[in-house]
């Protein structure tokens, strides 16, 4: 969980800058990406797939407003400090959670799951409770803020 140190390319920090946001909707997004910045499709995918092996980029797709499509929620639990490691990768291996990170509070791993429906979502978080021995606390949206997180990497 310690943030990765890696040397980017000009065109690998050109294509963080550029697609932070607006992602291309339509059948081929990473051709029309790669035509934005002047690359060939396999050369984008093979940038993106460098970044997602460096452990730069965790994640690449869209950010949908909270149940407009599908539930989410955030969880957290207290895991003992020598289990952390190990149990925020047994938590990441889910598809329905797209990041997990480390607080410096009792509560110390958050982690946020979607899935297309309520169930799945409840389902995910009693099977992490089940296989890790460990209680997850439910927080449900109550509130909506819209965070821009992206920023300029050059």
């Amino acid at each position: 969980m310690t943030m990765p140190t890696v040397a980017l390319a000009a065109d690998e920090l050109r294509l963080l800058d550029t697609f932070q946001r607006d992602l291309p909707l339509e059948p081929r997004p990473y051709a029309a990406m790669a035509a934005r910045l002047g690359l060939s499709e396999a050369e984008l995918l093979a940038m993106l797939h460098r970044l997602v092996g460096a452990g730069v980029v965790s994640r690449v797709g869209a950010v949908v407003t909270p149940h407009r499509a599908g539930w989410s929620t955030l969880a957290a639990m207290q895991v003992p400090d020598e289990l952390l490691e190990p149990i925020a990768e047994f938590i990441s291996a889910y598809p329905e959670v797209n990041h997990n990170y480390q607080r410096a509070h009792r509560l110390n791993l958050w982690f946020v799951v979607a899935a297309a429906a309520a169930w799945r979502v409840e389902q995910v978080l009693r099977e992490i409770e089940y296989r890790t021995g460990l209680p997850v606390l439910d927080l449900p949206l109550e509130e909506a803020f819209r965070l821009d997180l992206g920023f300029r990497l050059s």
